[in-house]
């Protein structure tokens, strides 16, 4: 696959060449030398039905088939948080989930247990692929890489999503990298508040667009 298109939040692009190179080249590196179209599968969507299309599920797996053995391992964080809005806030800047459950505790409620995950991290920088549904990505955006980074746990986040060509031979609804800088860019410059690097991915050779299934009208 290629990078046929990138987005720079907040100088991230910067930050990884100056600071990161090594890792920047591995991720690049990565992408290219994924062959798309090795990762296919017959569609059950209502649309494209037996369609030809990209498995995101494949191609996920692909990924972490490449990158796990380079060192970058998926990061699971638990922490506690609870419906008081007042103790919440009390405890957004606690790292420590015992610290937190025990603080809640002593205010008399219950400690909600829950967790956040990214999927790859290497030497404090975060990458995601996401080839799920639109709202996906920004949950990534303002949750998993901004949880990371106001911990101090990442300097920088990496997000992974398919151009709208690539999008446009998967499962419908999947998030894509034109819509979502665009989404980014109307919320402002300091929006999200970490370092960021939006790429946009697509094979060298698109597959055949699968064309819409027509239903048959009942009488």
């Amino acid at each position: 696959m290629k990078i046929a298109n990138q987005y720079n939040h907040l100088n991230g692009l910067e930050f990884l060449i100056v600071n990161k190179p090594k890792l920047w080249q591995e991720i690049q590196e990565a992408i290219k030398s994924i062959d798309a179209n090795k990762f296919l599968k017959k569609s059950k969507d209502k649309t494209k039905t037996g369609k030809t299309i990209y498995s995101q599920k494949l191609l996920n797996k692909e990924f972490e088939r490449i990158l796990n053995p380079l060192g970058w391992e998926p990061q699971k964080t638990p922490y506690y948080v609870t419906s008081n809005l007042s103790v919440a806030r009390e405890i957004s800047q606690m790292r420590d989930k015992n610290e937190q459950a025990a603080y809640i505790k002593s205010k008399g409620l219950e400690p909600l247990s829950t967790n956040n995950q990214v999927d790859f991290v290497k030497d404090r920088v975060a990458v995601e692929v996401q080839f799920g549904k639109y709202f996906s990505v920004a949950y990534d955006l303002h949750v998993k890489h901004t949880f990371f980074f106001l911990r101090d746990d990442i300097d920088v986040g990496i997000e992974i999503i398919p151009t709208r060509e690539m999008m446009r031979r998967m499962d419908t609804g999947v998030a894509w990298f034109e819509n979502e800088v665009a989404n980014v860019i109307r919320e402002g410059r300091s929006n999200p508040t970490v370092p960021i690097v939006i790429i946009g991915i697509e094979p060298e050779v698109l597959i055949e667009l699968p064309k819409k299934s027509r239903r048959r009208k009942t009488k």
